[in-house]
């Protein structure tokens, strides 16, 4: 447990290259925290932000595939921190969400091409434990964020945290790596948010409303809209009542 870092993530990639075995670093004050498509991160006192730092075998595509170990080991972790009143799901593509608001994200990044030296991989986690961050300061028809302790009164520890988050993430990157995505496509399914529901994509300038029906192997989202089937690789999400 680092005192204080710029970034988990940036420092997971810092150590990689001399780590001998996957590492989990983790901050009680993150200065430069970072989400997806460049945007900040903020860490309220108490929260949890930790990066898996690895060097795991395959290619880039292969990586990717390890934001679904991720979102299926915090949804692990949370139930089991938050209890059995809970209302979990999983908003495609890095979100976990506690009773209809945001109380976690994932930003997998990477350096290196693979081959000999392979591909440094840091699978950052951030979770609103103690308090969320102020909504006002999200874009327009984002979810809005909660924390473990406001929607269950429950007080978990950032130790605590990955004491739980650890092993359920070990045992999900057992299954990608023995038995392949299947199973993990399966499992995060199962517990999608808004599954078989009308949602909108935006994809640049661009927004696609349809039928979300899962993601396919390579774990895009698959969506249903006028002109038929389509898989998205990336994209925002946004529900139908956040118009």
């Amino acid at each position: 447990m680092l005192p204080r870092v710029d970034s988990t993530n940036a420092e997971a990639l810092r150590q990689a290259a001399t780590l001998g075995a996957p590492t989990w670093i983790t901050t009680r004050d993150q200065t430069a925290g970072r989400a997806r498509r460049g945007r900040g991160w903020v860490m309220p006192a108490g929260n949890f932000a930790a990066s898996l730092a690895a060097r795991p075998p395959g290619t880039p595509a292969d990586l990717s595939l390890y934001s679904f170990v991720a979102a299926l080991a915090l949804h692990e972790a949370l139930a089991a921190a938050c209890g059995p009143a809970a209302r979990l799901a999983i908003k495609w593509p890095n979100d976990v969400l506690l009773n209809g608001g945001k109380v976690a994200g994932i930003l997998l990044e990477s350096t290196g091409q693979g081959g000999r030296g392979g591909i440094a991989l840091a699978v950052g986690i951030g979770v609103n434990l103690a308090a969320a961050p102020d909504a006002a300061a999200l874009e327009p028809r984002a979810v809005a964020p909660v924390s473990v302790l406001g929607e269950t009164g429950h007080k978990v520890s950032p130790e605590e945290f990955l004491d739980l988050l650890a092993p359920a993430f070990a045992r999900w990157q057992q299954q990608l790596e023995t038995l392949g995505f299947a199973p993990i496509r399966s499992a995060w399914v199962a517990r999608a948010a808004r599954l078989g529901q009308t949602i909108t994509a935006r994809i640049g300038t661009t927004t696609r409303s349809g039928r979300f029906e899962g993601i396919d192997d390579s774990g895009a989202l698959i969506l249903v809209t006028a002109a038929g089937r389509e898989a998205i690789p990336a994209a925002e999400i946004f529900f139908e009542e956040d118009a």
